[in-house]
């Protein structure tokens, strides 16, 4: 972008937010197309010679500034700023000899640009002073959307701004109405991952609706925890399951995990600790239409492991089963084809055992790992040989240090070993005693996000309950 068409420097007052300081007159110059029909014809021709206008949010073709010829539907052509109304040296071959044939007349044009014309990035550039976005690796950008809320995290060199910023966050984002900064790390303060904030901008409504992965959820982003930056991998868990199977979601949240599976046809014994993420799961369940296939429980992890293997077994057992009606346009295929369509809903049976275990709770979620010893004590007979049955798979997340190569994946999987009480190397998951490690994201400078899949040791689920 040409040095023209850049924001003006605004000698901020902390805390002060003065949009008219962002008005600016850009003089470019512009060609005036006398016969109206060729107007798209010259706009292509001057584009392909790289002398037309070309600026974000900024129409190439724009009315004659004179108001009469403008009432006459004469228009103009915008001309890139290395081009200059009065200096015939900046005119291309191609502009002169459209102005020699009187095709084009070149004039001065105005371009006038406020404050809504500039992007968060150009406002922010523009406001705040170079000490903190060198400190800091530039402007603040990332935040995290709950919904009508941002969430902003906001390091200790840009705390003089907040204000400034959520001001205009709040501006340049139509979906946003709400903008809060944490002032506290996850967990600091609650067991239940929520965390203390202020609200920086718009109001103090924290009851939101969030869409993702095609579902629908509502909570109260003050009580309950929720990521936006983590849809891509609740979508690739969820993808992982197959339908009929049975999975269960050891800290669920809100239904992240539960709700996309359970839309798949997947049974979910979902659970989570927070007596308000359990209210918002059940109300959630029934919010996306996911009742047959997705249970809410409020307990502790720990002893819900094994709880929900024998809850699991038992449902299994009383032939418990969810109800799937035939849809209307399957049947109607079905007719055409000549096929009878007597039986319009079919009975999908819990199997006795839990395919996947899902446990999304990185601060700590390793800790929970040696609950799972004893999970099918005396059951050996549901399982390999006995059975084509696998044990279950555990995708666990975790939080590592950052390192080069393989070096986190490798303490991850230390870890695992030290939890379980058998040795657990970094592998395929389908080989017993190996486990793949994957990155899930960057949640600070020094600290990674992971998730570790494998599947649980005979070992350790056939042995003796303590």
């Amino acid at each position: 972008m040409s040095s023209l068409i850049r924001p003006p420097t605004v000698n901020h007052t902390i805390g002060v937010l003065n949009r008219a300081l962002f008005a600016k007159t850009v003089n470019l110059a512009a060609v005036a197309v006398f016969d109206k029909k060729k107007i798209l014809e010259w706009r292509q021709n001057l584009h392909k010679d790289n002398t037309i206008l070309v600026l974000a949010r900024v129409p190439s073709v724009v009315p004659h500034p004179d108001q009469v010829l403008a009432s006459q539907g004469t228009r103009c052509l915008l001309l890139d700023p290395k081009v200059r109304p009065k200096v015939p040296d900046t005119w291309t071959p191609l502009l002169r000899d459209g102005i020699d044939r009187r095709e084009l007349d070149i004039l001065p044009y105005d371009l006038s640009l406020d404050y809504d014309y500039w992007n968060y990035g150009d406002v922010m550039r523009s406001l705040l002073p170079l000490e903190p976005r060198d400190a800091d690796d530039g402007i603040p950008v990332g935040f995290n959307q709950a919904g009508h809320v941002a969430h902003l995290n906001l390091r200790e060199g840009f705390l003089p701004y907040k204000k400034l910023i959520a001001e205009v966050l709040l501006d340049k984002n139509p979906s946003v109405r709400t903008v809060i900064n944490k002032v506290a790390h996850v967990g600091t303060e609650s067991e239940f991952r929520t965390f203390a904030y202020e609200v920086l901008a718009g109001d103090s409504d924290l009851n939101v609706e969030a869409r993702e992965n095609d579902c629908v959820y509502h909570f109260d982003y003050a009580k309950v925890y929720w990521n936006s930056k983590l849809e891509s991998e609740h979508r690739r868990i969820a993808h992982l399951f197959e339908p009929g199977e049975v999975v269960c979601d050891v800290m669920a949240g809100i239904g992240p995990f539960a709700i996309p599976a359970g839309r798949r046809g997947v049974f979910v014994w979902a659970n989570d600790y927070n007596p308000e993420s359990y209210r918002s799961l059940e109300s959630n369940v029934k919010r996306n239409k996911v009742t047959d296939y997705v249970r809410a429980f409020n307990e502790d992890g720990r002893t819900f492991i094994r709880k929900a293997a024998d809850l699991v077994y038992t449902a299994s057992a009383e032939g418990d089963h969810a109800v799937v009606k035939q849809k209307r346009s399957n049947r109607r295929q079905q007719r055409r084809a000549g096929i009878k369509t007597l039986d319009l809903e079919q009975d999908i049976p819990v199997p006795p055992t839990i395919s996947h275990f899902v446990m999304n709770l990185p601060a700590s979620a390793l800790t929970f790992l040696p609950f799972y010893r004893g999970l099918y004590a005396g059951h050996e007979q549901l399982f390999e040989p006995h059975t084509t049955t696998k044990l279950p798979m555990v995708h666990v997340y975790c939080f590592a240090a950052k390192a080069d190569g393989d070096a986190p994946m490798l303490d991850v999987c230390e870890r695992i070993s030290a939890e379980l009480g058998v040795p657990m190397k970094l592998g395929d998951p389908e080989i017993p005693g190996e486990a793949t490690v994957l990155e899930v994201r960057t949640v600070a400078p020094n600290k990674r996000m992971f998730c570790a899949s494998f599947r649980i040791p005979a070992e350790v689920a056939f042995a003796s309950r303590e």
